[in-house]
């Protein structure tokens, strides 16, 4: 997309890019989220045991993805960045910076999680004796090991999406999960537990040997790069974006802790509610990444001869600045239309997941109250990526923590006289707080200088 191009077309055309890449990531993560839930619904077939075992494995894994998104966030803004500035000398340093950081993380993650299996195990779940231990145990003995996969294809998928190329990683990961769909029911009849983490490895095996060889036709032959120089650049980039969603993660686990206070049936309520929540937040997520992409296409495409405004990505009246409305407008479309279905379909999602009737009048009353959180969210989510491919996500990771510190205490003090409406209502006001903190910084970094990164060697 040329700049005359953007600028005739004005916002509109920003927009247009944003759902293209955008589009396409949001199928990839939901392939992902549907295979998870048909495996459980196999290993169900197990016993409650092994549900328990393969519940904690995953959260274990949502955890080793915030590590992998080191390197492949630094890489997919930092190649973003060179292919809009035409520079392919760039564009190869980030390629190689982004696989040297895989090829440091996976192994020590892989080897080590396979010594510590046991006591990884017992540490999840709290105990050290029961039969979910050892079952845990086992399926860590194959799915950790095969982490390093997932490290691999995160790291493909951000050169990619760097590039790009939002499209190809959609493919893979519906390939990758339509084989572990398929895999599933075969392996776990004949290995328990044990198949159903090999069902996983081998879905991403086939997906990362297929995406390697797409990869391939992407090649560019050059000067040899000073790796660990390349390596070190994408971890400063792609560190504070890695530590967000461990953020996220380890606060989402923690008011799980908050919410256990008040009893089985709103622990149930809000399971429930939490995966009906991830179909609306992977939307955002989406947006963010395209945000991103697009962001730092634009923003060295200026440092590669395009507009000298002086600014770090956020120009007022510059075009990164129509990027950031357009974002904010995407995602709150998103999050509007998310908030009013679930207001809608709250009784029919619990009833899906055959909630009980205290469960599912908790739960119910819970998702009509997290509209406003969900709008608030969406353009807090989404207009974070175009700070990430303006080279700021070292001061987004702080409103993070902002938002932690202020949703934590807030919910355990609603939630003791409000249950359930008093945890959404503490997540409205954290998500409330985060959005002033990040309009704050939006007028701070419009005169900001240029990213480190733009002016990498």
């Amino acid at each position: 997309m040329g700049r005359q191009q953007r600028q005739g077309g004005g916002g509109a055309v920003h927009r247009r890019r944003l759902v293209v890449l955008a589009y396409p990531v949001y199928f990839e993560l939901l392939a992902s989220v549907a295979a998870g839930i048909v495996t459980m619904i196999w290993v169900a077939g197990l016993g409650g045991a092994a549900v328990a075992a393969v519940a904690v494995a995953t959260n274990v894994e949502n955890l080793l993805l915030g590590l992998a998104l080191i390197g492949g966030s630094g890489t997919t803004v930092l190649v973003a960045h060179a292919r809009g500035a035409g520079d392919t000398a760039a564009r190869r340093r980030a390629v190689a910076g982004g696989w040297a950081v895989c090829a440091v993380l996976a192994p020590v993650v892989a080897v080590g999680g396979f010594l510590l299996r046991e006591p990884l195990a017992a540490l999840v779940l709290g105990t050290a004796h029961g039969p979910e231990v050892a079952l845990a145990a086992s399926y860590f003995a194959v799915s950790l090991p095969g982490s390093a996969l997932l490290f691999a294809q995160l790291q493909l998928d951000a050169v990619l999406k760097g590039g790009g190329d939002t499209r190809t990683p959609m493919r893979l990961a519906l390939m990758a999960n339509g084989l572990i769909l398929v895999l599933d029911p075969l392996l776990i009849h004949a290995y328990g537990i044990t198949g159903a983490a090999l069902a996983m490895v081998l879905g991403r095996a086939a997906a990362l040997g297929c995406g390697l060889w797409v990869l391939r036709r992407h090649r560019t032959a050059g000067a040899r790069v000073r790796v660990a120089r390349a390596a070190l650049h994408t971890l400063r980039t792609g560190l504070p974006m890695g530590a967000d969603f461990l953020l996220r993660m380890a606060a989402t686990l923690a008011l799980v802790g908050v919410v256990g206070r008040l009893g089985v049936a709103s622990v149930a309520a809000y399971g429930i509610a939490t995966k009906a929540m991830y179909v609306a937040t992977m939307a955002f997520y989406a947006v963010r990444q395209a945000a991103a992409i697009h962001t730092a296409e634009l923003l060295g495409e200026r440092g590669g001869g395009g507009e000298q405004d002086g600014r770090g990505g956020l120009g007022g009246g510059g075009e990164r600045g129509v990027v950031g409305r357009q974002t904010v407008l995407v995602a709150g479309v998103l999050g509007t239309l998310a908030a009013a279905v679930l207001f809608v379909a709250a009784p029919a999602v619990l009833a899906v997941f055959g909630a009980e009737a205290e469960t599912a009048r908790q739960g119910a009353v819970f998702l009509r109250c997290l509209g406003p959180y969900l709008i608030l969210l969406a353009c807090f989510i989404a207009l974070g990526g175009v700070l990430e491919g303006g080279g700021h996500s070292a001061k987004l990771l702080r409103i993070t923590v902002l938002g932690a510190a202020v949703q934590l205490p807030l919910a355990h003090v609603l939630s003791g006289g409000l249950g359930l409406s008093g945890v959404a209502l503490a997540m409205g006001a954290a998500a409330a707080v985060q959005c002033g903190a990040l309009a704050l910084l939006v007028r701070r970094v419009r005169q900001a200088p240029a990213p480190a990164f733009s002016r990498a060697a």
